[in-house]
């Protein structure tokens, strides 16, 4: 199999600030460990490149983008809210982020490549159509999913999202989009609380209680997640792929491991040969301790790359 590894140096650019967690470090951490242990240099390292205005405007508003470029300060950082703020370059990192995707997205439908793993930052999944919230401006995913619907032969699309929290952005922008399904699962009650309740067929949420360890994690993906993409029988397969559920991150309170996302995304990987001719996309959302995050995605590619 060949797996794209899509990134961008200029992700780093955007910094909230020493002691934010969403920081540069995280993608550091990723190429330091992948990079360590040789499974970089199998991959197919490609440079994101950055989404057009159109391309964002595929999941969010002309009018939220522009009121995004106002506020963006030529020094220091502007909050969009408590948790998520603008530097100088942030919506230079979050257009290579949302591109990456798109990239990604071109490669895998056309079979350059088998599936990729995007390693970008700022993340996407709480961004809704209108509303920046949870360090997140664009929703990298559903701008990859819009695009892929915009191809030929692509009809149906799977986001699944198993970040520790509730991918609120991704369902805003898909809750009226059948064809579109949704999957995710997350701590609960915990932020964002949106959407968590909503009732779609196509949006299948999953929440967990504080301090649920694999066993539970593992049932909702087989129990829920597995029938409604069976039934689904979608054309590709995007990942939001958070690690912030792992019993190690500082942010939340799952009990994860390497070794679940390893299963997840083998389980993943098995839907996609069925479906989808194996075609998977998955960007990064969360992960805030640098070691765990990094590990686990090294776990979550090693799959990927089929090893």
């Amino acid at each position: 199999m060949t797996t794209a590894f899509i990134s961008h140096q200029d992700c780093a650019l955007h910094n909230m600030g020493p002691e934010h967690p969403e920081s540069p470090i995280r993608l550091a951490a990723i190429r330091k460990v992948l990079d360590r242990t040789g499974l970089l240099q199998e991959l197919d390292c490609q440079a994101s490149v950055a989404a057009t205005p159109e391309q964002i405007q595929l999941a969010h508003a002309r009018l939220y983008q522009q009121r995004l470029e106002r506020l963006q300060p030529s020094e220091g950082v502007v909050y969009t809210d408590e948790d998520t703020a603008l530097c100088p370059d942030s919506l230079h990192a979050a257009s290579l982020a949302a591109g990456s995707t798109i990239l990604a997205t071109n490669r895998v439908l056309t079979g350059v490549n088998d599936n990729a793993f995007c390693a970008v930052r700022p993340p996407g999944h709480h961004a809704e159509h209108d509303l920046p919230m949870g360090f997140c401006f664009f929703n990298n995913v559903a701008i990859g999913a819009l695009h892929a619907l915009q191809q030929n032969g692509i009809s149906r699309v799977a986001i699944v999202d198993f970040d520790v929290h509730h991918c609120n952005g991704t369902v805003d922008i898909f809750k009226d989009r059948p064809e579109v399904l949704v999957c995710s699962t997350f701590q609960h009650p915990y932020y964002p609380e949106r959407y968590h309740d909503i009732r779609r067929d196509h949006i299948v949420n999953c929440p967990l209680p504080a301090f649920s360890e694999a066993a539970l994690f593992r049932n909702a993906l087989e129990q829920r997640w597995l029938p409604a993409l069976e039934a689904h029988k979608p054309d590709i397969i995007f990942i939001s792929a958070g690690f912030d559920a792992h019993a190690e991150d500082p942010m939340a309170d799952l009990q994860l491991s390497e070794e679940d996302y390893r299963w997840a995304t083998q389980l993943l990987t098995d839907v996609a040969r069925r479906h989808c001719a194996g075609r998977i996309v998955s960007v990064l959302e969360g992960g805030y301790n640098p070691v765990a995050l990094a590990f686990s995605v090294q776990a979550h590619v090693e799959v990927l790359a089929g090893y």
